[in-house]
């Protein structure tokens, strides 16, 4: 049997059986179309070699897939077939993430098979892909978030500045951003507050906790004198503001001399969700604290709650022991 090779630029990819995908029947050396298409790509649309590779695999697969339904052309390929053709690969293990890319490339292909006169249809059109499992935000638990903000009393400068950083991320739930952007005037010290401004443009105003108020006081102290009219809060040792790369920087640093592990400032404002929910159930306070605009993207939280609480209830429920623990 020959598998049809498909040819772009210097580079041929050809296809080729895999383990997952069976082919008996007899089909072209050359795919034609899908060859006009990929050199489409590589000249009006410049892509580099590996997006070409990837189109070109993507199709290759999709091309076994018609050849064994002995579909002499693409416009042969209906909506129902691409479907089972997805199911098929989903039931193959293939992730959500690679058939919504598979299908992202189906769909340009058939938009130029369209724009050619090639075909009268696009199926892949109003197809989607298995939805993707949310991935849950990465947390601290409260023994290690305590483990990290501990205060050891160290004078020197820069441990009293990311003291203050690491606590105000961890009491407010600050993005990098709006910590990196904060000037002294956005500092209320006296009320415990601080007024950030979000994503959107949005501004809001937070609590600060009495550990963070501490460590802020302390900074403050001995930050040095700007000559900027904007102030800001946490500046380098050349007295300009603190880029978000810095930042970052300088909280993974810390992580990995507290904690043993690389630290994210995102990390910290998820660890501040995560507790926050646990010890409230207030799911709408913790939106208005975030500055989530919907409140759908605050749920995630929920899921971790959960996790706390299924475990929880595995370690306390007599019948929910498995019978390994009780051997």
């Amino acid at each position: 049997m020959r598998w049809p090779v498909f040819c772009c630029a210097n580079v041929r990819w050809p296809m080729k059986p895999t383990p997952d995908t069976p082919g008996t029947s007899e089909v072209p050396a050359v795919d034609h179309d899908v060859d006009a298409f990929l050199r489409h790509l590589r000249t009006e649309r410049q892509l580099s070699p590996r997006t070409l590779e990837a189109y070109a695999h993507d199709l290759q697969q999709l091309g076994l897939f018609r050849h064994e339904r002995k579909l002499s052309s693409w416009d042969q390929l209906s909506s129902a077939q691409l479907r089972h053709y997805v199911a098929q690969q989903h039931q193959r293990g293939i992730s959500p993430r690679s058939l919504q890319r598979q299908l992202s490339t189906v769909r340009s292909f058939y938009r130029y098979l369209l724009r050619e006169q090639r075909c009268q249809i696009n199926p892949a059109l109003d197809l989607r892909a298995p939805k993707a499992g949310k991935k849950l935000p990465k947390t601290l638990d409260a023994d290690l978030a305590s483990q990290l903000l501990d205060d050891n009393g160290d004078p020197d400068w820069l441990q009293v500045r990311d003291q203050a950083m690491l606590e105000l991320f961890y009491s407010s739930g600050l993005r990098l951003s709006e910590l990196a952007g904060l000037d002294v005037a956005d500092l209320d010290m006296q009320q415990g507050e601080v007024r950030v401004l979000g994503k959107g443009n949005k501004t809001r105003l937070l609590p600060v906790g009495r550990m963070a108020l501490t460590a802020l006081e302390a900074w403050l102290k001995v930050r040095p004198a700007q000559q900027e009219a904007a102030q800001p809060v946490f500046v380098s040792q050349r007295g300009s503001r603190l880029t978000t790369r810095a930042i970052q920087l300088r909280v993974r640093r810390r992580g990995v001399e507290r904690i043993g592990q690389h630290l994210h400032p995102h990390m910290l404002r998820h660890s501040f969700a995560s507790h926050m929910l646990e010890s409230s159930g207030d799911l709408r306070a913790v939106q208005e604290l975030l500055g989530h605009a919907d409140i759908s993207t605050t749920q995630i939280y929920t899921h971790l709650d959960f996790q706390h609480l299924a475990q929880v209830y595995d370690k306390a429920h007599p019948r929910a022991k498995r019978k390994a623990d009780t051997e």
